[in-house]
């Protein structure tokens, strides 16, 4: 059986540090997305939040590296 933890707006904001107005304003729907970051039970106007999916995609995020950018005088940037 696959355990999922569901959190409100309020309750994911504690967990990662978020004013819960950033998270509804500027997270959802452009970071967080319907249907694999959060769902909207029975049709309704609550969210809830899937920790785990949440939790496991900064963790992937946060370990990305960006490659640097070859500059013509041989050095590099790193964007």
């Amino acid at each position: 059986m696959n355990h999922q933890t569901y959190l409100t707006t309020d309750e994911l904001s504690t967990r990662i540090k978020y004013d819960a107005r950033t998270i509804r304003d500027r997270l959802k729907d452009s970071v967080l997305l319907e249907g694999r970051h959060y769902i909207r039970p029975f049709g309704g106007r609550k969210t809830l939040y899937i920790w785990e999916t949440i939790e496991a995609d900064m963790a992937k995020h946060s370990h990305e590296v960006s490659l640097p950018i070859p500059m013509a005088n041989g050095g590099a940037i790193h964007g």
